[in-house]
């Protein structure tokens, strides 16, 4: 169980925060300098080298996402003038991408930090920039929305890049773009030209993962566990009906594969504190009864986001640092593993610092959404993502060997699938970065930095 440090305050990580974002700048310069586009994106590192693996191209967002959001914490417009030229020359195809479900992962991550950038009057971008990654952003959710599945119930989901079938847990970080094109005035034109509201199809896609992907300890199967999370859900085409679950990454349907529960509970509390800005007006506008009442919707993504959040709390290391899923068969050979620090260099289960960057993010983001609602326990929170993001910027985590393309160590990909890298004489993968994990803390340290100074860091805000 996570060690909840009550007396940390963003303020008081400021010493960490400016140490990881000088190593990070000099990272993406490494970084931009030694890829080679053709090859792909950057996905994770082989002994300190980025390396591509081809599944799909989701992660070249993030390798420009640093270099915008390495401006945005230091006002260096070298890291400006690198994300932009990048994004504007290579990133366009993504906007389009009618086969994935990695739109949030790309475009957010691009064309919205631009767009939000712009939006707080941080670079000088016109009118017509202002347009142009407006309209990225429309296309963007439009395009993710239209990758639709009706279940039963009123019930449906943006399906994964496995099929019309599959609802990953990943996807709700996806609904970013979604709710930010229906912000926009954006609309997903259907055949005979039915319009389809944008807003609807992100909380119903919401509402489908919280009740399939999330357990929430009502007796649902015999491995229900209160917030324990599963990767992927499948379901019946010909009736919409609701089969079983699966994981993809994970050990197995029946355990939690702690990157798919980081992606839930960041995915709901980011959601959180952008819906609570969207007027009532415009849930009441929506003809699905699931979701056409705002209260009725925050309340559930809240219970969502605390569930999780719990687990991820009770069943994570002492120093906040999870192991890649709570039901690895050679945690059983790691006595007590929860109640000592992780251990990286063990010789039975790796651990995966991304999971740990993009869950800090999220419990720090809940326990902020919850403050603005006076509610006791956002405190709980706010302080579990600060003790878990004061151990991710220091070492072993933190990369400080210049010549590691890294920033942050100690992450797996696909573990059962072998993809990621062992060092000589290592039993489990260790040493090795990823670009998730890397654009994911380099989000943590931006969101704590403007925490420090009193200032916000969301992905979009409804009145912009």
């Amino acid at each position: 169980m996570i060690d909840i440090k009550p007396d940390l305050t963003a303020s008081s990580l400021q010493g960490k925060l400016d140490r990881f974002l000088a190593l990070a700048g000099d990272k993406i310069r490494l970084l931009d300098s030694e890829w080679d586009i053709n090859q792909g994106s950057p996905v994770f590192t082989i002994d300190g080298k980025y390396s591509t693996r081809g599944w799909t191209e989701w992660t070249q967002g993030f390798q420009y996402g640093c270099a915008l959001l390495q401006f945005d914490a230091t006002d260096d417009e070298e890291f400006l003038d690198l994300g932009r030229r990048r994004t504007l020359d290579l990133m366009s195809a993504h906007l389009t991408h009618t086969g994935v479900h990695d739109h949030g992962f790309n475009n957010v991550s691009t064309y919205g930090n631009l767009l939000r950038l712009l939006n707080e009057g941080r670079h000088g971008g016109g009118d017509w920039e202002k347009h142009f990654y407006e309209l990225a952003i429309k296309v963007s959710g439009a395009v993710q929305a239209s990758r639709w599945t009706d279940v039963q119930d009123g019930l449906g989901y943006v399906y994964s890049f496995n099929g019309p079938h599959s609802l990953f847990s990943d996807t709700i970080r996806s609904m970013r773009p979604v709710v930010w094109s229906h912000a926009l005035g954006q609309v997903l034109q259907g055949e005979h030209d039915e319009a389809h509201n944008l807003l609807e199809r992100a909380l119903i896609h919401a509402e489908t993962t919280a009740r399939y992907n999330v357990y929430f300890g009502n007796g649902r199967d015999s491995y229900d566990e209160s917030g324990r999370v599963v990767h992927e859900s499948i379901f019946n085409l010909n009736d919409g009906a609701y089969r079983c679950p699966s994981s993809q990454q994970g050990y197995s349907p029946f355990t939690t594969w702690t990157r798919g529960q980081a992606w839930i509970v960041c995915g709901f509390a980011e959601q959180l504190e952008f819906l609570s800005g969207v007027p009532a007006s415009e849930f009441e506008k929506l003809e699905n009864t699931l979701v056409n009442n705002k209260a009725a919707v925050l309340k559930r993504f809240r219970e969502v986001a605390i569930a999780t959040a719990e687990h991820y709390i009770s069943q994570t290391p002492i120093d906040g640092i999870p192991y890649w899923d709570t039901g690895a068969p050679g945690l059983a050979k790691l006595s007590d593993y929860r109640d000592q620090p992780a251990d990286p260099y063990n010789a039975h289960e790796p651990v995966d610092s991304s999971a740990a960057a993009i869950c800090a993010q999220g419990l720090i983001r809940l326990g902020n959404y919850l403050a603005s609602m006076d509610d006791e326990n956002a405190d709980r929170y706010l302080n579990a993502g600060l003790s878990v993001a004061s151990r991710l910027f220091e070492e072993p985590y933190l990369s400080v060997d210049p010549n590691h393309h890294g920033l942050l160590l100690h992450s797996v990909y696909h573990h059962p699938g072998g993809w990621d890298h062992i060092p000589e004489g290592q039993s489990v993968p260790c040493d090795e970065s990823c670009m998730w994990g890397d654009y994911h803390a380099m989000e943590l340290a931006l969101l704590i930095k403007r925490m420090a100074v009193g200032e916000t860091y969301q992905f979009a805000q409804w009145n912009q």
